[in-house]
């Protein structure tokens, strides 16, 4: 038998997966493929994740209801709206994209969600993340910088928890009153588009 912890929040993550659907989120060519266990191209070189990566970043993330949320290469706005869908109108989520015109589909496409807690923002050029915005209880990150860039950390409120691929490795950062604490998550190899 599972840890509770553990089970709960799969229970949570399946639950959010249910009512946020991926087809909402892929453009009209590869909707078909939706179900697929695979990342589908959303155009601009950018892909949107295969579901059970998606699943396994979020049972690692533990977001929090009430959380304040980074969503770092928000991409087509599919994890941004399975954020909000977890942390609950009493959260916030904030996406950030490079790319002008994924940041215009998310926004289009988190729209048909009631959630306005959730946003998706343009980034800057050269800026990791929304420096301004945080500290962030939970940031993910769904694009390989190679490094963890330390800008990230920086964002992550004590007790916050981030969650990114580097070099094709998941990691998982926790921050306390004593720093920052990174851990690899060995037994898995991941392919990400790089953040850039």
């Amino acid at each position: 038998m599972g840890c509770p912890r553990r089970v709960t929040e799969h229970s949570r993550v399946i639950a959010a997966l249910a009512d946020v659907p991926r087809v909402r989120f892929l453009p009209a060519d590869v909707r078909a493929l939706a179900a697929r266990d695979a990342p589908l191209p959303i155009g601009h070189g950018a892909t949107n994740s295969q579901p059970w990566t998606v699943q396994f970043m979020l049972e690692l993330l533990h977001v929090p209801v009430g959380a304040s949320v980074l969503d770092v290469g928000s991409g087509s706005g599919w994890t941004t709206a399975l954020l909000a869908r977890l942390t609950g109108p009493t959260g916030r989520v904030r996406g950030v994209e490079i790319v002008p015109e994924l940041v215009a589909m998310g926004r289009r496409n988190l729209a048909g969600f009631e959630q306005p807690w959730a946003s998706i923002e343009p980034a800057r050029a050269g800026v990791f993340g929304l420096p301004d915005d945080g500290p962030f209880d939970r940031i993910l990150v769904s694009a390989d910088p190679g490094e963890i860039p330390v800008e990230l950390e920086q964002q992550l409120a004590v007790g916050g928890r981030l969650v990114a691929p580097a070099s094709g490795v998941m990691w998982v950062i926790d921050r306390d009153a004593d720093g920052w604490h990174r851990e690899p998550i060995m037994g898995y190899r991941f392919r990400f588009v790089p953040l850039v």
